[in-house]
């Protein structure tokens, strides 16, 4: 039987330090949310970084704005929030409605205030190894990783999903850290035979039940990164979880596994454009 990684017991312990160090710096830290429209599942997101906020001495300036913003609207208010001083990071909640150019709203955050890691320029920065900033959820993944030990030099690890958010950063991260990466997708074909040979398993695809027992090696790690409804309305992830694991020897389950530590560091990352802006 594996043992459960407790995601929500390590982000309160990152985020307790996060809290101990911004107590120290001379000024608050602050974070500018803007909101688009009324997406349900993004005003509950965006309400979770704010109480992420609070608990770790953060000041949120939230912007709510209407469905109806147009582009120039919300890149003349991202240029504002650029030149403020009391703004360490902006973060944009995705999805933006319809109409909305997601890549170039993206590119129009300073890339020191990218407290996200996805404009271009962080991106690159990570994939020579040079990091300003880490993408919150394959960081959160890497942190779960080393608190209880598991080392990912020389392991075969598998990364399920090619997403710009997840997928391509998880692989950059797990090579960074020496591991020997695949990554599938949509169109990959015998994708178990690939995963039964995976040490670590990171999931992001999207799809209930998409990982079962079988697709899993004995012994393995598993990462569940996805937030699904399955058809009784239950939060889940990608994996079957009670098959899988009865094999694996590490587990995240959903909730409480990647999602609280994907919040956790988004405050680390704010800490560190802080101590940049401050130096």
């Amino acid at each position: 039987m594996a043992i459960r990684i407790d995601g929500k017991a390590l982000a309160a312990k990152v985020k307790a330090q996060v809290r101990e160090e911004a107590a120290l710096l001379p000024r608050k830290i602050g974070l500018a949310v803007i909101l688009v429209g009324e997406n349900p599942a993004s005003k509950v997101y965006v309400a979770g970084k704010e109480k992420d906020c609070a608990e770790c001495g953060i000041q949120s300036f939230p912007h709510k704005l209407p469905a109806e913003t147009t582009q120039e609207e919300l890149l003349g208010l991202i240029g504002v929030l650029n030149a403020d001083p009391a703004v360490d990071g902006i973060l944009v909640q995705l999805p933006l409605p319809d109409g909305l150019d997601e890549g170039e709203v993206i590119n129009a955050i300073a890339p020191h205030k990218d407290v996200d890691c996805f404009h271009p320029v962080n991106v690159g920065k990570m994939s020579i190894g040079r990091p300003a900033f880490l993408p919150c959820t394959p960081a959160g993944c890497m942190e779960m990783l080393k608190e209880y030990g598991i080392h990912v030099s020389g392991k075969r690890c598998v990364v399920l999903g090619r997403s710009n958010i997840v997928g391509k950063p998880m692989a950059m991260l797990l090579t960074a850290a020496d591991g020997t990466v695949t990554v599938c997708h949509s169109r990959t074909k015998d994708l178990a035979a690939i995963t039964r040979e995976a040490d670590i398993l990171v999931s992001a695809i999207g799809k209930t039940g998409a990982v079962t027992a079988d697709m899993v090696k004995e012994g393995a790690v598993v990462i569940d990164v996805a937030m699904n409804r399955d058809e009784n309305g239950k939060l889940c992830g990608d994996v079957d979880f009670a098959a899988v694991e009865a094999k694996a020897s590490y587990i995240t389950p959903v909730p409480g596994g990647v999602g609280p530590m994907t919040r956790a560091m988004l405050m680390r990352n704010l800490l560190t454009a802080a101590k940049a802006h401050l130096a």
